[in-house]
């Protein structure tokens, strides 16, 4: 397993924008997918998106398509979710993810490794 910490949470008003990191340690890192999720109160965990750490490819739900960017930061073993125009149904925790998978990782069951989750508030 890695660690993994999250920074970057915060409250935004709706149209906003946030950057959240994910920085992980223990391993290395180049077989890893970094997933990210979010979970509002009485509701799932809902993928968010993901990045295969080799090669950088990304993957999205349509919820977040064309708002939300990952990205990463090799050199210090850092994910990045980039938020733009943020909505107040976004509000929730988000979490950052780890585990090595040969596909599309898009449930929490994928993942054994999570980030501690950090709040997202978006006001209207």
């Amino acid at each position: 397993q890695v660690q993994l910490v999250e920074s970057g949470g915060g409250l935004v008003q709706a149209g906003g924008s946030l950057r959240l990191s994910c920085a992980a340690s223990g391993r290395t890192f180049s077989r890893y997918t970094m997933g990210w999720f979010r979970q509002a109160p009485g509701k799932e965990r809902e993928f968010i998106g993901a990045i295969r750490w080799s090669g950088g490819t990304t993957y999205y739900a349509d919820s977040v398509k064309g708002r939300f960017t990952i990205s990463k930061d090799n050199a210090k073993n850092t994910g990045y979710l980039q938020m733009n125009s943020l909505k107040p149904e976004d509000t929730a925790v988000y979490y950052c993810a780890a585990e090595i998978t040969y596909g599309l990782a898009s449930l929490p069951s994928d993942y054994l490794s999570w980030g501690q989750g950090t709040q997202v508030t978006v006001s209207s």
